[in-house]
């Protein structure tokens, strides 16, 4: 980067003030003082040509579920204002820090992550960074707008069930969510116990490479360079294809062709009797409803009127799950994991769109019966990998200036640094 990192913050707190409403409704703080120090002391290492990591003196924003020393962890809820304060950083904050990053402060979200279409009725809801009319996703909503809109370079975020995905998709960022065990959970407010995993929303792979490098606290290398060519990709026609829009759809077939074109063995793949399976086996409640009673199952009895209806509704939803059934999907999970490795032993990734449409107007999704509606088909082609505790990304696709659509990218188990070096290649191909 040819500018300092005084420079680019000043430019991204600028961002943030010009935005006036807008830029309070995409952070909820903004760490001024602690952040121009920050600054200073990495152009001072710079100056000096020493670095502390990848992420030396890059502009990070992290979600409201994350533990800041003493300050409350609100998860975008009006429940925890006045909570008490951290006592510590989050392992992710302190490895942040640890790898000079500087971060600029923390961003909006839905209450407690429960929702991929980003309304916060607390703290107001961000626009799309495209246009302010429509939905940001969620749950990261501050953070997919805040890099989209140059408020920082890299936003860290969480993803139970297509949070980091669906904003970056909607947004048109590159979002990655990583295997469950890469990143330490501790100290980010949880919603599912089972499926909650964190990582980044950023402009680039290579971005997403240097921030999974630091949040696992791993040596940074660049991953491997990969060609197109000979990659053997998956297209899971069926199930996760049905009510696509008509833009998504012919976007991704577009990036289809061209893979084809530049060598990558694509092929149509029967895999509905599992990727269907995680809704069959959940219909009378999910695992994150579930566990989210547990979470809540105090403060829905002693403060219902503090959390969004909405969310309450999903909580107490989570309630009537008995529990032989969350038991039953727990084991049924168990052994699906194994059958869906075997499935796709003989593929380097899936391929399919992250979002089935394009992101709709807030308007639109004010009442409950439209929200839970577009909040239902939002989550539904992304959760699927939560389920399966399974490596994805998503990559924006070309779209000369019209709404962002998101081509999702499904590594093997575990093989998160071999899907980050797919997700490259393809990148640099569709540009």
């Amino acid at each position: 980067m040819t500018t300092s990192s005084t420079q680019r913050l000043d430019a991204a707190l600028s961002a943030i003030e010009q935005a006036g409403d807008e830029g309070r409704r995409i952070f909820t703080r903004v760490y001024v003082d602690t952040a121009r120090a920050a600054a200073r002391a990495a152009d001072e290492r710079a100056a000096s040509g020493l670095s502390l990591g990848p992420l030396d003196g890059r502009i990070v924003a992290v979600k409201d579920l994350f533990d800041v020393a003493g300050e409350p962890t609100t998860a975008g809820s009006a429940l925890l204002r006045d909570a008490a304060p951290a006592t510590q950083d989050a392992p992710v904050v302190r490895r942040l820090r640890a790898g000079g990053a500087v971060i600029i402060g923390k961003t909006n979200m839905t209450e407690f992550a429960f929702s991929g279409v980003g309304l916060n009725p607390h703290y107001g809801t961000p626009g799309n960074a495209h246009d302010l009319l429509r939905i940001p996703g969620g749950s990261s909503s501050g953070a997919g707008v805040s890099v989209a809109r140059g408020m920082a370079e890299i936003a860290i975020g969480s993803d139970t069930g297509g949070s980091i995905r669906i904003p970056s998709a909607l947004n048109g960022l590159v979002g990655f969510k990583p295997s469950l065990s890469r990143v330490p959970r501790e100290g980010a407010y949880p919603l599912s116990f089972t499926l909650d995993c964190l990582g980044p929303l950023v402009q680039s792979v290579a971005d997403a490479v240097a921030t999974d490098s630091v949040l696992a606290g791993i040596d940074h290398v660049p991953v491997e360079a990969r060609s197109v060519r000979g990659l053997r990709l998956a297209v899971p026609r069926g199930l996760l294809f049905t009510q696509v829009e008509t833009e998504v759809s012919d976007a991704f077939e577009q990036a289809v062709a061209a893979l084809t074109e530049a060598g990558a063995r694509v092929s149509d793949e029967s895999l509905d009797s599992l990727l269907g399976a995680p809704f069959q086996l959940q219909e009378k409640g999910t695992l994150i409803a579930a566990e989210a009673a547990h979470i809540h199952r105090e403060a829905v009895v002693q403060r219902p009127e503090a959390y969004d209806p909405i969310v309450l509704g999903r909580i107490r939803r989570g309630q009537t799950l008995d529990a032989a059934t969350y038991v039953g999907i727990q084991q049924a999970r168990n052994a699906l994991l194994g059958e869906l490795d075997r499935a796709l032993a003989d593929f380097d990734a899936l391929v399919l769109p992250t979002v089935a449409f394009l992101a709709p107007l807030i308007a639109d999704v004010q009442n409950e019966t439209d929200f839970m509606r577009v909040n239902a088909l939002v989550l539904r082609n992304t959760s699927v990998f939560n389920f399966y505790d399974l490596p994805a990304l998503s990559l924006p696709l070309p779209r000369d200036g019209k709404l962002p659509v998101g081509l999702m990218v499904v590594g093997r188990r575990n093989a998160d640094r071999d899907l980050l070096a797919i997700g490259a290649a393809i990148e640099a191909l569709l540009g």
